[in-house]
């Protein structure tokens, strides 16, 4: 008899103590849980971070490509400006310097598409040597281009541009206007006259504002005197004028 009211003692105190070890074992693995759950879920603060980060960002490249449409969606373009080469004037005169006045006029077809028209006058003094029969040393001589071609922008931002362009076309030579009446020929000059003329040229553009920008254009000059061959270097720089809407 007493050892079943032990048994039955020991039971009842054992039952609670049983309960509350059970409870105390699953409350810190909610726990846990919780904690993890929480872990893996970003900071509010982050998140919005993130978000106003991504609406300026947005923002920024909406007004990038505001502004390069509002500069290069013109129809026309005017280039005002002046010319630079280094010119053969006969076929054994070492090289002169032109001096030039140039204008573009280009309708454009597409933001990077366009046709050119150009004209230029060129002008300088060559040095045909010393030759007392003439006494003719150093004649001013000119070339006049009228030429027309493509023209396309590989690359543009809002406030530069990088464009390509090749044209071609007629040029008139004068050479022997500075000569006493002997004629260029005499001092070893090209015969005046109409020959080919080709330029290829490379043009970069800085924009003061989306209608008027400056240019610089590396080219070379090709030309067909006296049936020979003529390569030169130079460049073309100026003012370009944008005006019309496509």
């Amino acid at each position: 008899m007493f050892s079943f009211r032990r048994v039955a003692l020991l039971l009842a105190l054992g039952l609670p103590a049983a309960h509350f070890a059970l409870a105390q074992d699953s409350t810190p693995s909610s726990s846990s849980s919780s904690q993890q759950g929480q872990a893996q879920q970003p900071p509010a603060s982050d998140q919005g971070t993130v978000s106003v980060q991504g609406r300026i960002k947005a923002r920024r490249e909406a007004r990038r490509a505001a502004a390069i449409k509002d500069t290069y969606s013109h129809l026309y373009e005017m280039q005002l400006g002046m010319g630079y080469m280094r010119f053969t004037p006969g076929k054994d005169l070492q090289r002169t310097t032109f001096y030039a006045w140039n204008v573009d006029f280009t309708r454009f077809y597409s933001d990077r598409l366009g046709v050119t028209l150009n004209a230029r006058g060129n002008y300088g003094t060559t040095f045909v040597g010393v030759n007392h029969p003439y006494n003719v040393t150093k004649p001013s001589i000119s070339m006049y281009n009228f030429m027309g071609g493509p023209q396309y922008r590989f690359y543009m931002q809002p406030k530069f541009a990088i464009s390509g362009r090749a044209t071609a076309g007629l040029a008139y030579g004068h050479f022997s206007g500075d000569t006493n009446g002997f004629g260029s020929t005499t001092l070893g000059m090209w015969p005046d006259g109409n020959t080919f003329a080709a330029s290829v040229e490379v043009m970069g553009e800085y924009n003061v504002s989306p209608d008027l920008a400056l240019r610089l254009a590396p080219e070379y000059f090709f030309t067909g005197f006296g049936s020979e061959f003529q390569g030169s270097r130079g460049f073309t720089g100026g003012f370009v004028y944008r005006f019309g809407k496509q």
